[in-house]
């Protein structure tokens, strides 16, 4: 993963930043109606899962895992891991948060699928409380868009099995397709996985299919955190790659602005004019930086925002930004659901 990004540019965005952040104190949560007895359940398996799915290798960044038997405890350290683990019906135990907010139940694409049931909080982002990890016993840890460290996966390894993030891929640079076939792999449903993938192309092919025009016109995704600071997403960046999916075409410029190995270019409001799109999509967490942004007298004078093509999506309240930074199995049907028929409004 790029030392160089920066919190302010990810916010629950997926290439997320390791910048030494202190490892909060995590609480153990108490599961309702039963507690970590019912999160790891799983529900049926597929077939191959019961028959004979294990023993299963998985490659990944620090070599490869065997998985003797079907895991029935997952503690999951990547940022969205446990949406994947979550779609192919097993409740990890144990889970990361990532920016303070819970990272179960909160999102409406996850809520029926925990239940009642929380996992136990063993670390922010890439710091790991290992002594609760080892306290949940779990069959398999599994990190896939994180920033592991090898120290970390040598220690994990000495009492579970773990699958790290996967080779060839910078850290927090797995795809959500790479991320589900990793799982599903580990999870003995390599069959199930593959479905969930073939689901989420129908889903996107039909808003292609529905709307060609989309294919005719470019896309920027930005944020704003500070007054005069702007930042726009590049094509690696799951956002980007959500909307590319949808159709929309990205531009290259900005990959060319943004500092090796980072998935966004930091703009002044001298160079806003990278912003001037067919679609120009900002993720905001609130009001305020909405009204600062349209204040902005640079921003005023682009032609995208005198046409009011501009869109301003809330991260949360609907979790609309959320669901396409994410860019999960589970997300994607929420983001699409959501996302299309305001992009479709904007003339």
């Amino acid at each position: 993963m790029s030392t160089g990004t920066r919190p302010a540019l990810t916010r629950f965005v997926r290439f997320a930043p390791r910048v030494g952040v202190a490892a909060v104190a995590a609480v153990a949560l108490a599961a309702c109606g039963g507690g970590n007895d019912k999160a790891g359940s799983s529900a049926p398996a597929e077939a191959a899962g019961k028959s004979g799915a294990f023993p299963v290798t998985v490659q990944h960044k620090y070599g490869s895992t065997t998985i003797e038997s079907e895991p029935k405890r997952i503690v999951t350290l990547g940022l969205s891991d446990q949406d994947a683990v979550l779609a192919l019906g097993i409740k990890p135990v144990g889970s990361v948060d990532w920016f303070k907010e819970k990272p179960y139940g909160k999102w409406p694409w996850t809520k029926d699928k925990w239940g009642s049931d929380t996992p136990d909080i063993v670390g922010e982002r890439d710091e790991y409380n290992m002594e609760k990890i080892a306290a949940l016993k779990p069959d398999l840890v599994i990190a896939q868009y994180s920033g592991m460290k090898k120290e970390q996966y040598d220690t994990l390894s000495k009492f579970t099995k773990v699958v790290a993030q996967p080779k060839d891929l910078p850290d927090y640079g797995a795809s959500w397709q790479v991320m589900t076939r990793q799982i599903g792999t580990s999870l003995g449903k390599k069959a199930q996985a593959e479905k969930l993938i073939t689901g989420i192309d129908a889903d996107f092919e039909k808003v292609r299919d529905a709307h060609p025009e989309f294919a005719t016109k470019t896309l920027a995704v930005a944020d704003s955190f500070e007054a005069g600071k702007y930042s726009a997403f590049t094509k690696t960046d799951p956002k980007s790659i959500f909307f590319s999916e949808l159709g929309f075409k990205l531009k290259p410029e900005i990959d060319k602005l943004a500092k090796p190995g980072w998935n966004a270019a930091e703009l002044s409001a001298e160079k806003l004019n990278v912003l001037d799109v067919d679609r120009l999509v900002w993720v905001t967490s609130s009001t305020d930086a909405n009204d600062r942004i349209k204040a902005e007298p640079l921003y005023k004078n682009l032609k995208v925002s005198k046409d009011k093509r501009d869109l301003f999506v809330p991260y949360q309240g609907p979790d609309i930004g959320a669901a396409f930074s994410f860019n999960t199995v589970l997300s994607i049907p929420y983001a699409i659901d959501e996302i299309v028929p305001l992009l479709t409004a904007v003339k």
